[in-house]
Parts: C-alpha cells; sequence; structure tokens
C-alpha cells in the first residue's frame, strides 16, 4: 500500500477486503492532512461520491417492497401540484429511468440552477426541491428513455421524489432505512472533518494536491445529495456492499432478492444498473458490481463480486491520480484474497 501511495502521490491510502461478511484485510497509509502529522487509520471516514447513488437506489427498492410507490412511479405523478408548470416531456419521466440515467436529466446542471444550490436557502429538502423544479419545468437534455447520460442531477430528482412521498428528508430516511439497520454508525452528510479540526481525513485538490479545508463549501451542495454527500469508514461501506453480495442470492432482512435483481440488472445494451456498474469479470466468477465515487478532493473505489461474496474497496483523500492507484489497489486485493493472478484492474 505503501509504495502505490508514493508512486501515486497520494496522502493516503486505505483499502479492506471482505470474503463471506468477515474482514480479510482493513489498513491506512499516510497523512490526514499534507503538511501535517497525523496519520491515517484504519477506522477513518472517507467521502464515497457518487457511491452514494447505490444507496440512493437501494432506498428506493425499500420503500417500493413497503408499497410508497413502484418502479413505474412518474415525475408528473409524485409532483402532481407542478402540474402546469412541469414541461410536457418530464412528466412521464419514471424513477426507474431517473436511477439508470435514462431519464433525460442533464450530465451538468444548468448554471443558474447549480448557482442557487451553492446559495443553500432553506433545509436540504428544500433545497433540492427548488433544484428539481427548476430543472423539470424546463425541456429534458434528452428524450426521456433514448439514451444513458449520466447525471447527478437526475438523482436529485428522485431522491425528491422520495421525500415528497414520504414527507421525510433524504437524509433522515437513509439513516434510518439503511445506516441504522446495518450499524453504519460512521455515516453521515458531506466532509469526514469537522471545520477547523484534522480528527478526520481532509480531501486534497486535484491539481496541486492542496489540502481543501473541511466545511460546507468543501462538499457537494445538499441539492445534490442523493447522488453523492455521504461519507463513511471503509468497514461499514464493506458491509453495505456485502448486503449486496447477499442479495443477489436470496432475501436478506432489509430487501428481497427480487428487488436486489432488478438494482443490478442493466438496461439492455447498457452496462449502468442502479447505482451500480454492471461488470464481467473472470475473477469475481461473472458478474462484478462496480462503482467510483469523488466529490473531486476524495476517491472511493468499490468491487462487489457476489459469486465470490467478497467485497473489495479501495480510497484515498484526493483526486489526483487517485483512479490509477485505487484500480492498482484493487488488482493487489484481488490477487491476494479472491485469487485471481491474472486480473489487471479495468481489464
Amino acid at each position: 500500500m505503501e509504495q502505490i501511495r508514493q508512486k501515486h502521490h497520494l496522502p493516503a491510502l486505505a483499502a479492506i477486503a471482505m470474503v463471506s461478511g468477515e474482514v480479510c484485510y482493513l489498513d491506512a497509509v499516510g497523512v490526514r492532512k499534507l503538511g501535517s502529522p497525523e496519520k491515517v487509520t484504519p477506522d477513518d471516514k472517507w467521502h464515497i461520491g457518487s457511491c452514494t447513488k447505490s444507496m440512493t437506489a437501494t432506498l428506493a427498492a425499500m420503500l417500493i417492497e413497503q408499497d410508497k410507490l413502484n418502479w413505474n412511479t412518474t415525475v408528473g405523478d409524485v409532483f402532481a401540484e407542478w402540474r402546469n408548470e412541469i414541461h410536457p416531456d418530464w412528466r412521464n419521466v419514471t424513477i426507474k429511468q431517473l436511477l439508470q440515467h435514462r431519464g433525460g436529466a442533464p450530465h451538468d446542471a444548468p448554471p443558474d440552477l447549480w448557482a442557487l444550490a451553492w446559495k443553500k436557502i432553506g433545509s436540504p429538502t428544500e433545497q433540492r426541491r427548488a433544484f428539481v423544479h427548476g430543472l423539470v419545468t424546463r425541456p429534458p437534455a434528452n428524450p426521456p428513455g433514448t439514451k444513458f447520460e449520466y447525471s447527478n442531477q437526475g438523482y436529485a430528482i428522485a431522491g425528491a421524489m422520495l421525500e415528497h412521498i414520504t414527507k421525510q428528508p433524504w437524509e433522515k430516511l437513509i439513516q434510518e432505512m439503511l445506516f441504522q439497520p446495518l450499524e453504519m454508525k460512521s455515516a453521515g452528510f458531506g466532509t469526514p472533518a469537522a471545520p477547523g479540526k484534522i480528527e478526520q481525513p481532509w480531501g486534497h485538490t486535484k491539481n496541486g494536491n492542496k489540502p481543501v479545508p473541511p466545511g460546507p463549501k468543501a462538499d457537494n451542495p445538499p441539492s445534490i445529495g442523493p447522488a453523492g454527500t455521504i461519507h463513511c469508514s471503509l468497514i461499514d461501506l464493506a458491509h453495505y456492499g456485502d448486503l449486496h453480495a447477499r442479495g443477489q442470492f436470496g432475501d436478506t432482512p432489509l430487501l428481497k432478492q427480487e428487488s436486489f435483481l432488478k438494482l443490478h440488472t442493466a438496461p439492455s445494451g447498457q452496462d449502468y444498473a442502479m447505482g451500480w456498474i454492471v461488470a464481467p469479470r473472470p475473477w469475481a466468477g461473472g458478474v462484478a458490481l462496480t462503482h467510483v465515487g469523488s466529490n473531486t478532493t476524495f476517491l472511493v473505489d468499490i468491487w462487489v463480486a457476489p459469486e465470490k461474496h467478497a467485497v473489495l474497496i479501495a480510497a484515498t483523500n484526493t483526486a489526483n491520480d487517485a483512479s490509477l492507484a485505487t484500480d492498482e489497489m484493487i488488482s493487489v486485493l484481488v490477487r491476494r484474497f479472491v485469487k485471481e493472478a491474472e486480473y489487471t484492474a479495468g481489464n
């Protein structure tokens, strides 16, 4: 790990391998903040960026099993009070399409809405509602259902739909329905470290590896929270990954196998399911589920191999050369703990 950290000029690198629900390896090397002596620890928290997306999709599946909505619930169904304002092309967009990045949501937020998001007016739920209202009252970026386009904005809409249906903030829903049952006590929102403290890792810029002081301006705005504002420890994230490994083959206390298979199945001609990229790999004994998450100052790379009942994660507190480093670390974990020496990360 230290060789990989130094080779890629990372402040810190952490990794975990979990097989059959048991931790086979967990370690962290480097510092929480460049220029400061505090070392990272195996229990430190990491911002998981877009790995949040599969959690939002999992939350949607849980609410669907509770009959609060279904996979074909539409934007128009949920936001009925906006019926005269919603652009006609948005009305029949389903939550399934949004979670598969096929709902027509734009890759980049419109500049005026992004500026509004950073003003952070009101509660996180109110911020999302204003952001989503701005999105759905103008035309989609693509005809819904016709094209894959990766979009944080689509997940913001999906999260706002869940909030509107349940009358509960997305943050509360995911804490009570996912984090608490899985005992993910480290999970939270925003930067892992508190402002002015180095008790957790700081993020670092992609260009120059400069430490980014923790606080509200150091993370994505709450408007796109369902797409990427969660932080947690690696062991808690591994337990979440293990839930998906187990769910591929049977019911769990949180979700039925049928729902997991729905979450893990990509549309025809697409490798993105719902918050997971579906990646056939020989070392995984079939299909692996993977995602990379970054808020531009942290990066986390997670792989779940259901056939091997394995979860492999690498994390760092910079985006500088980070994906190359985490790929290399995942490769080491695969060779050491999944017993496929031929594997090269990404192939």
